[in-house]
Parts: structure tokens; sequence; C-alpha cells
């Protein structure tokens, strides 16, 4: 590893950490040249996930997107900031698990409302409402009595 400081290709590692996602390795390097410290951080090259929107028009997968759609959702609601984290977290794994590079946002939509729905009704119906595009009260109500 080239030091940030000097640019000398010889660096030694003092301190290595795995991340709690676990998927990330911090590392803490001293070059042996200037005696700087530096950190660097080793992750696993992932491929990256278009999501087929519904008008076929193909975009980048965005976590800072689905974030923010679900504390639109669980605004006002019980539900934590970390709860929302771990809930993308989930989502993300089982997106990576399916080995696809191309997911639906119709499917998206549909694991997220898995995990609101155990979690918060409130945040369920709330989510539903607009990833469901519900046009009419009966089909809110429909969606209502399905969780009563």
């Amino acid at each position: 590893m080239k030091c940030l400081f000097c640019q000398n290709t010889n660096t030694e590692v003092i301190e290595t950490r795995v991340l709690e996602n676990r998927t990330t390795i911090r590392r803490r390097r001293s070059c042996t040249n200037c005696k700087k410290r530096f950190t660097t951080y080793e992750r696993v090259e992932e491929l990256p996930i278009l999501v087929i929107k519904r008008d076929d028009r193909r975009e980048r997968f965005d976590r800072k997107k689905l974030v923010n759609g679900i504390f639109k959702a669980v605004g006002k609601t019980t539900v934590t900031a970390d709860q929302v984290e771990d809930i993308v977290n989930q989502v993300e794994q089982e997106i990576t698990n399916e080995g696809e590079t191309e997911i639906r946002s119709q499917n998206i939509g549909d694991i997220v409302a898995k995990y609101l729905k155990n979690m918060d009704k409130v945040a369920y119906i709330r989510f539903a409402s607009v990833f469901r595009r519900f046009v009419d009260v009966e089909e809110f109500e429909k969606e209502l009595k399905k969780l009563l």
C-alpha cells in the first residue's frame, strides 16, 4: 500500500478490525519511511444492482433513496433510525443473495413492506399506500382488513 503522505510503497499494518457489517475490514497503517499513520478500508467489490422502475427504465440501486423512502413512512411512529438501517441492510442482503444484477422496484417494495408489517402497522400502511398506489378508499380498506 502506498503512503498517502510520502508515496513510499513500504507500509505496515498496525491494527486490523472487522467492522460491524462484517463485509469491511479497517486497517490502520504506518509508513516505514515518514512514520505517519493512515487508515484504509477493504471491501468486497459488489456488482452494481439495477432497479427496473414501473415504466421499465433502469437506474442504479440507491441505498440513500431507499432510506429516505422508509423514513417518510415511519415518520412520527415508534420505528427508530437504527431499525430503518436494519431494514435497509436486510433488503440489500436479500437482493444480493438473489445473485441477480437487476431487480424490479416492486420486489424491493415487497421486501420493505414485509419488514415494516412486522415492525409497525402504521408505518406499513403509510408505506403501502404510496408503494402500492392505492387509487381509492376500497383498496386502502382491503389492506387494513388484511392487517386486522
